[in-house]
C-alpha cells in the first residue's frame, strides 16, 4: 500500500516516514495551509495500509468533528471531541474514578475539584451511588458528578497512576491524532505524552495545528518541551503553504508571527487563492476615524470597496465579545440577563461573605431577603459595607425594584445554588441537535426549547418542509389533508410573531403542537424560577436576532468563535471591549506585558487570515505611534476617515 503514497503531497509523506520511524509527530501550519485536508489524507491512508486497525481522531469542537467525519466515513474510524473520548476511555473504571475524585479533593493544591462537606474526605464516601461517576454538562460532586474542567484533572490522574489504562487505550487505538492540539490542555497533552510512556505498548500519536492559532487560556500553546530530534520525542513538520490568504495578508501575517514560520502562496494552481496560476494580490486596509460609529465606516467600504454588509456569508465584521455585538445585533437584554445581572452579583457577594466568614448558621428555611437581613443586623461601618451592594449593584436594584424583591422572596438555598451564564445562552451547538446525551453545549433547556421553536419557523420559511415535519412536535396522520393545513395554518400563525413575548410563543407553540413543553423545560422553570422570569417577558423578535446571530446569519462575529471560519470580506474591530487579557493599542506599541501582547497579536493573527479577499482593520482614534507602526505593518493602506 506505500505505493499510493506517491500522490500525497510532501508533508503528508514526511508523516509516513516518521510513522515507519515509531515516531510521534506534530504537523505545523498557519492559517489557510490546509491542515485538515493533510489530517484527512492522513487518516485515509493509515485505514488503506492498517484495514485493521483502529484510528481515534479527536477535535476541539463538536463542528470539527463532524467536518471530518462527513470527509472520512469509516467503520474503523472514531472521531469525537477530546473531552468525550477521555471519558468513553474511563467511564468504566469505577472504582478508580472514585478513588481518583477523593484523593484530589483531599489535595490543597486541587482547587477545581473540593468536596465541602467532608475534609479530609473518607474513602467510602461515593460507595452508594447508585450510577456511579458520571460525566455531564454541569458538576456536583457530592452526586459523583464531574464536568468539562474536572474530567481532564480526573483523566490525568487516572492515566498516571494506572499504567495498565495506557496500555488498554494503546492496544484498542494504534494511531491516535488530535487536530487544533494548540487548544488542547496540558492535562490531555501529559497523557498522551508522558503517562503513555508508562506502557511499553506500541502506537503513533499525531498531532495537528498551529500555535499561533492559541486563542483559548486554558490551551497548552505548543509541544516545544516535547519536540526534538531525538527517538523518544515528537518530530516537527511544517506546512508552510498558504491556500486561502491573497498576497497582502500573507505579507502582514507573516508580521504578525513569532514561531519562526514563514508563510508562502501555495503552489497548487488550483488553490483558492490563485488565480491563472499567480496568487491574488488582494486588499489590506487600516482604517482609523475620531468617529467610533462603525456604520460610518461600513459605508466607507461599501462606496469606496464594493462590500456587502448584508450579505452575511462573505463578509463579516469581528469584535473580540459578544457584548459588544450585542447592540449591533439586537439582543442587549437577553445579554444583560444572563451576563449583567447586579442582583445576581449582590448574591454572589452575600455567598462570599457566607463561606470566608464562615458563617454556619442553617439558612435553607431562609429566603435570600432574610439571610441579607440575618447578615446586615447591628452592622455599621466597614461590617454593613461587606454585606451590603456596591455602588453599581444599589443602582441596578434601584432601577429594578420589583426583580429585587421577588429575588428576596426566594428560598436561599435555591437561589445560591442557581448559575448564569451567557455561556448558557451563546455556546455553539451541539454535534447534533438530536443527541442530547453529547456533552460540551453550555445552552440551558429554556435557550435549547427556544431555538427548537425557531430552528421550526426557519425550516418552514425556507420551504424545507419534509425536515419541518420530522422537527415539529405536531402528530397528524400524514394522509389527512384536513390535518396538513391545519399544521400550515398554525405554522404561519407562530411566523408572524410581533410584539408578543417569549412566553407568548412557548405557549403558542405548545398549543399548536410546533413545540411541546416538555419536562426538561418545566424542570428548568421550576429550578430557575429567577431567570424564566426575567427571560419571559423579553419579545420573540429578539430572541430571533440572537439565533440569527449564532447560526451565521448576520455580519457580525465574535474574533474567537470565527476561528476555523473564512469570509470574502473581513473588517476587524480592535476595541478590547473592557477585557484586561488583550490590549489592542500596546499591541501595536510593543508596551505589553509579554503574556498580554503574546495573547493580542494571536487573536489578531487569527482574525486578519480569515479574509481570503479583503481586509480591513478599524482601529478608533489612535495615537501617532499607532499610526507609524499600521503604516510598517500595512503600508501605504493605512487610511483616515471622517
Amino acid at each position: 500500500m506505500a505505493e499510493g503514497r506517491l500522490n500525497l503531497e510532501p508533508e503528508v509523506q514526511e508523516i509516513f516516514k516518521t510513522i515507519g520511524e515509531g515516531r510521534n509527530f506534530l504537523l505545523s501550519g498557519g492559517a489557510g495551509s490546509g491542515k485538515t485536508y493533510s489530517l484527512v489524507s492522513v487518516i485515509r491512508q493509515v485505514i488503506a495500509e492498517n484495514p485493521t486497525a483502529q484510528v481515534a481522531c479527536m477535535t476541539y469542537t463538536n463542528a470539527a468533528v463532524k467536518e471530518i467525519e462527513e470527509r472520512v466515513n469509516h467503520k474503523n474510524l472514531s472521531v469525537s471531541t477530546i473531552h468525550d473520548f477521555l471519558w468513553d476511555n474511563i467511564k468504566h473504571f469505577q472504582k478508580e474514578l472514585k478513588e481518583a475524585i477523593i484523593s484530589l479533593a483531599n489535595r490543597e493544591d486541587i482547587t477545581k475539584i473540593s468536596i465541602d462537606d467532608a475534609k479530609p474526605v473518607p474513602e467510602n464516601y461515593f460507595d452508594s451511588l447508585i450510577d456511579g461517576i458520571q460525566y455531564k454538562e454541569f458538576l456536583r460532586l457530592r452526586e459523583g458528578i464531574i464536568s468539562h474542567d474536572e474530567l481532564l484533572i480526573v483523566a490525568n490522574y487516572v492515566f498516571g497512576k494506572y499504567p495498565k489504562l495506557s496500555s488498554i487505550v494503546k492496544d484498542k487505538y494504534k494511531f491516535i491524532f488530535i487536530d487544533e492540539y494548540q487548544d488542547t490542555n496540558q492535562a490531555v497533552v501529559d497523557i498522551f505524552l508522558t503517562h503513555f510512556k508508562k506502557s511499553e505498548r506500541k502506537n503513533i500519536i499525531g498531532f495537528f495545528g498551529d500555535a499561533m492559532q492559541t486563542i483559548y487560556p486554558d490551551g497548552i500553546g505548543n509541544l516545544d518541551l516535547y519536540k526534538g530530534d531525538e527517538e523518544n520525542k515528537v518530530k516537527e513538520i511544517t506546512k508552510k503553504q498558504n491556500r486561502r490568504n491573497p498576497q497582502l495578508i500573507i505579507n502582514l501575517a507573516n508580521k504578525l508571527r513569532t514561531d519562526g514560520i514563514t508563510q508562502e502562496p501555495s503552489t497548487d494552481p488550483t488553490a483558492p487563492n490563485m488565480v491563472n496560476g499567480v496568487v491574488k494580490h488582494g486588499t489590506l486596509l487600516f482604517v482609523h476615524s475620531k468617529d467610533d460609529d462603525i456604520r460610518s465606516v461600513e459605508k466607507f467600504l461599501e462606496v469606496n470597496y464594493g462590500w456587502n454588509f448584508k450579505n452575511s456569508t462573505a463578509t463579516k465584521e469581528l469584535n473580540l465579545t459578544h457584548n459588544l455585538i450585542a447592540d449591533k445585533a439586537n439582543f442587549r437584554t437577553l445579554m444583560d440577563i444572563y451576563d449583567r445581572d447586579l442582583i445576581l452579583s449582590f448574591r454572589d457577594r452575600i455567598k462570599k461573605y457566607i463561606k470566608d466568614k464562615n458563617v454556619f448558621n442553617n439558612f435553607s428555611e431562609k429566603t435570600f431577603g432574610e439571610v441579607v437581613q440575618f447578615l446586615q443586623k447591628d452592622k455599621s461601618g466597614k461590617e454593613l459595607t461587606a454585606v451590603s451592594p456596591t455602588k453599581a449593584m444599589q443602582t441596578f436594584i434601584d432601577s429594578n425594584i420589583e426583580l429585587y424583591n421577588y429575588a428576596s422572596s426566594l428560598r436561599y438555598s435555591d437561589f445560591s445554588k442557581m448559575y448564569i451564564s451567557k455561556d448558557q445562552m451563546l455556546d455553539d451547538k451541539k454535534q447534533d441537535q438530536e443527541d442530547r446525551n453529547k456533552k460540551g453545549s453550555k445552552r440551558d433547556n429554556l435557550i435549547k426549547h427556544l431555538f427548537k421553536i425557531q430552528n421550526n419557523i426557519s425550516l418552514y420559511n425556507r420551504k424545507k418542509y419534509n425536515d419541518f415535519l420530522r422537527a415539529t412536535d405536531y402528530r397528524f396522520q400524514m394522509t389527512s389533508i384536513a390535518k396538513k393545513k391545519e399544521l400550515k395554518e398554525n405554522i404561519e400563525g407562530l411566523i408572524n410573531v410581533g410584539n408578543k413575548t417569549i412566553e407568548d410563543v412557548i405557549n403558542d407553540a405548545n398549543e399548536k403542537g410546533i413545540a411541546l413543553i416538555d419536562d426538561r423545560l418545566t424542570a428548568f422553570k421550576k429550578k430557575n424560577s429567577y431567570l424564566y422570569n426575567r427571560v419571559k417577558d423579553v419579545r420573540f423578535s429578539e430572541f430571533q436576532n440572537l439565533y440569527a446571530y449564532l447560526e451565521g446569519q448576520t455580519p457580525f462575529s465574535t474574533q474567537h468563535k470565527t476561528k476555523g471560519t473564512e469570509f470574502d470580506n473581513v473588517l476587524v474591530i480592535l476595541d478590547n471591549g473592557g477585557w484586561n487579557n488583550y490590549n489592542f493599542e500596546k499591541m501595536f506599541l510593543g508596551t505589553a506585558s509579554p503574556t498580554v501582547l503574546d495573547r493580542t497579536q494571536k487573536i489578531f493573527y487569527v482574525c486578519c487570515t480569515r479574509a481570503k479577499e479583503n481586509l480591513a482593520v478599524f482601529y478608533y482614534n489612535p495615537d501617532e505611534k499607532v499610526i507609524k507602526k499600521a503604516q510598517e505593518w500595512f503600508g501605504e493602506n493605512v487610511i483616515k476617515i471622517d
